[in-house]
């Protein structure tokens, strides 16, 4: 089973939006057995929420269903826990870097990294172009899947 952890500021908007988009994902490729997939923070404000009403919304325009999503703040035992820790910008990774101590095994890497256009994937809570993000996390975990697939 491949574990995936994703991760951003709050874990209201992009991660969760990964997550779910990552599980639908999968679903539909007839792979969930293969995959457990999360999300959470780098930081401690949101703890508790649940997805932000325009991330889930965007989520349900595709018919992504995110009930009963929490957000939580990444842990170091995270990294053992996880194959991929996967942030959505270069400000995430940097403090996923000071909540984990460090990168030994090199499973820490921003999304569109693994894309033909690596790059940071803006915050909508501050850009609220939720189309733009959702394309771009979508672009991202698709990628991501046939990789982790042919791995399997």
């Amino acid at each position: 089973m491949i574990k995936i952890l994703f991760v951003c500021h709050g874990n209201i908007c992009r991660s969760p939006m990964a997550e779910y988009i990552m599980k639908d994902l999968v679903k539909k490729a007839n792979r969930p057995d293969q995959f457990y997939i999360s999300s959470a923070a780098t930081s401690t404000e949101e703890i508790g929420n649940s997805i932000y009403p325009p991330a889930r919304r965007k989520l349900r325009e595709h018919g992504i269903v995110a009930d009963g999503h929490r957000a939580r703040r990444m842990e170091r035992r995270d990294y053992q826990d996880y194959d991929y820790l996967i942030g959505m910008e270069q400000y995430n990774i940097r403090n996923m870097m000071r909540i984990l101590g460090g990168d030994p095994g090199g499973k820490v890497r921003r999304l569109l990294d693994f894309t033909d256009g690596p790059g940071d994937i803006d915050d909508p809570w501050y850009t609220d172009d939720f189309d733009t993000t959702y394309q771009e996390i979508l672009r991202g975990c698709r990628v991501l899947l046939d990789k982790l697939t042919i791995e399997l």
